[in-house]
């Protein structure tokens, strides 16, 4: 009688969800400006970068990303 095959193995995902912000910083921003930007956002507000656009004309599109934290019920 033949066997059938061990059915695979089955993985779980972690689906991490995120809130977004997004900065435009104009241009003539300086590179020291738009650091001293993010780096606030990041250490008081506990954002990453996520994406940074820089366009021919000096403007900068920039994504911050924050995982949402969901609470659960213990009871």
């Amino acid at each position: 009688m033949p066997t059938s095959p061990s059915p695979t193995p089955r993985r779980l995902i972690a689906v991490l969800d995120y809130s977004y912000l997004v900065l435009r910083l104009p241009r003539g921003t300086s590179r020291d400006v738009a650091r001293q930007i993010l780096t606030e956002h990041a250490e008081y507000g506990g954002w990453e970068l996520d994406r940074l656009r820089l366009y021919p004309d000096g403007r900068r599109d920039v994504r911050l990303r924050r995982k949402v934290i969901r609470a659960t019920r213990t009871m």
